[in-house]
């Protein structure tokens, strides 16, 4: 004990104590201002109990942090530290330190309000495209002006704490107490990887609290280190083979049969009588285009004319649920027809080449096959895995500068992408080739820029700007399509990659999935509304199944027009909690093994716990189980 004392009051680590308790301070107010900006859907109760569990959290990376500094002091000679420069070096790491520790408060402040959650999976991913974030970032917020500001609390924390490092006993301590307590130090440190991050997630159910009682930092190198998850060992699951046999019955339907008895092969024979009709296709992936935008689901803010226009000529999906809350999920489910398993999305893994698409099934029927983008392809690694995928990929390299119109940090503006297809079309149309393409637009996203006189909401005012300018140039978009001879042989796709936002009280909430479908053909698709439940996964198939073709599948999707009533479901997951939809329940699966079932009240998305149905649980464990199999094992390879 006496050798603590003399430890607390020597001068030797009152740095280490200057830096913890301001590190310390910074988290908790941290904390505090994230928690008043959700307070109306946590209550006091749950702010105050996140906010004990989260000081835990704290302590603990706070022991990383300083570790580092504490290997330093341990050799420094004491002489050094009263020293004039010894001083003002540590007033001044202690002033970097703290200015550091406000940066990284305002850029947590910044996340959360963008997608509601502390630093996670997508900071961590957003790390590798530096160029786009940081350009979003100083085109969406006044950067010098909050960096300046920054100054000022950091100044007055750092000669508030800065008074510790004033000793109260300057004697020197002796290499022993330094060794005793850098051996007690660290003997806390190896207690604190036992942790698990996990047990912040008991102190309740709602989302918002456990998010409030991580730690950012913590949780950030927490998802570095596990962006990729194995799923048989982080999720419940059942014998393989019992799961791969269990999955061809759920992959049955009356056009399809498997042309193998081989339980490691979902491959199927897709049969239909009759022609095939040989028409274009262009499928438009809107960034971030939530249901509850439009009209039709109850908005009343007039920003989609132009979609509410096109519903009354198409066929519509009331019901469809995206597969995640990245573009990235949403290019995956759209493209292998897949569920989300667990982790990174399989566009950026390694190993994602040659994979069944529906880009290799067009290829097969010898259409031209193209990925349009208004940004830089390497972004998301889109090039990539499009490129290695059987599409052609066209970027924002192949516009002239002469022909954009406005261009941000994610892409040219919609229009300019726009005017790039067609152009793209009518050489595939010279060639006397079909074509499909998918086309994947960027305007609807923060900053939400675009030229000026196109809608009545100015450029870099909010959202609702986004979405619709982005209807307007779809609009344009039909509009001018209609002048191509090509158009009347061509079928127009329109619906979103994912939701503009996943925040909610629960993990998967389920309305922050909802995403609009439309199918716009005058000529050979005549106007309905289809409101069945239904998985973007089942987009490729229903598509193909329009167009009569007869294919080999390797999808997990369903031709949602031939599937027998009662089968509908649909998957929606984040990167580690992944869920199994049905009419009446949400099924999940997440990290340490663990399921839960919910009853979804459709009329907000909310969800109540519930005992999961046995047999629920066990097609939602196969689902996964087996994405994720096939996926490691070649089983979803186009050969």
């Amino acid at each position: 004990m006496k050798s603590f004392n003399l430890i607390l009051k020597s001068s030797r680590y009152r740095l280490l104590f200057a830096l913890g308790l301001t590190f310390l301070s910074i988290c908790l107010l941290t904390r505090l201002v994230l928690g008043v900006t959700v307070l109306n859907e946590t209550g006091l109760f749950d702010l105050l109990k996140a906010i004990i569990v989260g000081t835990a959290f704290d302590l603990i990376t706070a022991i990383y942090v300083l570790t580092p500094t504490l290997l330093l002091l341990l050799f420094i000679p004491e002489r050094w530290l009263h020293s004039k420069i010894g001083k003002i070096i540590q007033w001044i790491w202690l002033a970097l330190h703290t200015y550091g520790l406000m940066f990284v408060a305002l850029s947590e402040w910044l996340f959360w309000s963008e997608f509601g959650n502390r630093f996670d999976f997508i900071a961590v991913d957003y790390l590798v495209y530096t160029h786009e974030v940081i350009g979003n970032i100083k085109e969406s917020y006044p950067v010098p002006l909050l960096l300046g500001a920054l100054a000022i609390p950091a100044l007055i924390m750092t000669i508030f704490f800065g008074r510790l490092m004033r000793p109260s006993n300057p004697n020197t301590l002796n290499f022993g107490h330094r060794i005793r307590f850098k051996a007690m130090w660290f003997s806390v440190f190896a207690l604190s990887l036992l942790a698990n991050s996990d047990w912040r997630n008991q102190i309740s159910g709602n989302r918002y609290t456990q998010e409030l009682a991580g730690n950012g930092t913590y949780q950030f190198w927490h998802a570095f280190r596990h962006n990729q998850l194995n799923y048989e060992r982080h999720y419940a699951s059942i014998p393989n083979e019992e799961a791969l046999q269990k999955l061809r019955t759920l992959l049955q339907t009356p056009e399809a049969s498997f042309v193998s008895n081989d339980l490691h092969s979902i491959e199927r024979q897709i049969s239909h009588t009759g022609p095939e009709k040989r028409l274009n296709v262009v499928l438009i992936s809107i960034e971030s285009m939530s249901a509850d935008f439009l009209t039709a689901y109850g908005n009343t803010k007039g920003i989609t004319p132009n979609f509410d226009a096109l519903r009354s000529k198409s066929l519509v999906f009331d019901r469809l649920y995206a597969n995640g809350t990245r573009t990235v999920r949403g290019l995956e489910a759209l493209a292998l027809s897949v569920p989300p398993t667990p982790g990174q999305s399989i566009v950026k893994r390694l190993d994602n080449q040659g994979l069944f698409s529906l880009g290799h099934v067009f290829r097969q029927k010898n259409y031209e096959t193209l990925y349009l983008y208004g940004g830089y392809g390497y972004f998301d690694n889109m090039t990539g895995f499009f490129g290695t995928n059987e599409y052609k990929v066209v970027d924002r390299s192949s516009i002239d500068k002469k022909d954009i119109h406005f261009e941000n940090i994610w892409g040219v503006a919609d229009e300019d992408l726009f005017t790039l297809s067609l152009s793209e079309f009518d050489k595939s149309s010279a060639a006397s080739k079909p074509f499909f393409a998918h086309i994947m637009t960027t305007s609807n996203h923060r900053p939400f820029t675009y030229p000026d006189g196109r809608i009545d909401i100015p450029s870099h005012t909010n959202r609702e700007g986004g979405v619709k300018y982005t209807d307007w140039a779809i609009g344009d978009f039909i509009k001018r399509a209609s002048q191509h001879a090509w158009f009347k042989d061509t079928i127009f796709i329109i619906t979103a990659d994912h939701c503009a936002s996943s925040a909610g009280k629960t993990g998967l909430p389920v309305n922050q999935y909802h995403i609009p479908l439309l199918i716009y053909s005058p000529a050979h698709i005549a106007p309905a509304v289809n409101t069945r439940l239904m998985s973007q996964i089942d987009l490729a198939p229903t598509l193909l199944g329009l167009l009569n073709f007869s294919y080999r599948s390797k999808f997990f999707g369903y031709d949602i027009n031939v599937l027998e009533p009662g089968r509908e479901r649909a998957f929606i997951g984040n990167y580690q909690e992944i869920g199994y939809l049905t009419a009446d329940a949400l099924t999940t699966l997440s990290t340490q093994k663990k399921t839960a079932a919910y009853t979804v009240d459709w009329s907000d998305g909310s969800t109540h716990k519930k005992e999961p149905d046995p047999e629920t649980l066990m097609r939602t464990k196969t689902y996964y189980q087996t994405a994720s199999w096939l996926y490691n094992n070649g089983g979803l390879k186009a050969q």
